[in-house]
């Protein structure tokens, strides 16, 4: 019997199966049928990247979980992203993202980057070992918002950098920070003059839109 289940849901399941390879053989496959990039990012990516988010935070995944759904979202967009490239779409809001100076980490940053896209923001990932006049920068750019990550606690310090360079810049008063990473608390991130923090991407996913909603303007 044929299977008459909707690409989009076909593509959502294979997103959360984290297989890449059907995720991509079901963009091509989705376009090839007339489905419009837009449908296939909306129902199908974005839905199940913000599904992974919420059985993130039900206990049902974990993040090997998490990272390989964002594998597999990458190698669909991939495929997307030639056949969105100048049509009009709505963004959630921009975000530029990095790991603090002296800090190499990347895994955390880049699944929250990933998840972030999914969500349907702009995201302009700085990397890691990122200073705090390059994150001014990025805000100079037009972030709404500067997530900052720290793995290290002899790099957390860094963080209050950021906060400070983007208050010496004029900048605080329309750009909002999110802090993350395994040594970062609730109570650090207030003390440094943070906007939030999280720690988990799909908190960060959450915190990131009620951000952008107090940054950008009405």
């Amino acid at each position: 019997m044929a299977d008459t289940t909707s690409c989009e849901t076909r593509l959502r399941q294979a997103v959360l199966n984290g297989d890449a390879a059907a995720a991509a053989s079901l963009v091509a496959e989705g376009l090839a049928a007339g489905i419009p990039p837009r449908t296939l990012l909306d129902d199908g990516l974005i839905a199940a990247m913000g599904e992974a988010g919420r059985l993130f935070e039900a206990g049902e995944f974990f993040v090997p979980e998490l990272l390989v759904s964002a594998r597999a979202m990458k190698a669909a967009m991939a495929v997307l992203d030639p056949r969105l490239a100048g049509e009009a779409r709505t963004s959630a809001g921009r975000i530029a993202i990095g790991t603090v100076a002296g800090d190499l980490h990347d895994i955390g940053k880049n699944l929250v980057a990933t998840m972030l896209r999914g969500a349907g923001f702009d995201v302009d990932d700085l990397g890691v070992d990122v200073t705090p006049s390059q994150f001014v920068q990025a805000a100079r750019a037009g972030a709404h918002v500067i997530g900052v990550s720290s793995l290290l606690t002899t790099t957390m310090i860094s963080m209050r950098a950021v906060v400070g360079a983007l208050e010496d810049a004029g900048l605080r008063g329309r750009v909002k920070v999110m802090v993350g990473g395994a040594p970062v608390t609730p109570e650090y991130a207030e003390a440094i003059g943070a906007d939030g923090f999280s720690d988990n991407a799909g908190g960060a996913v959450t915190l990131a839109r009620r951000l952008v909603a107090m940054a950008r303007p009405s």
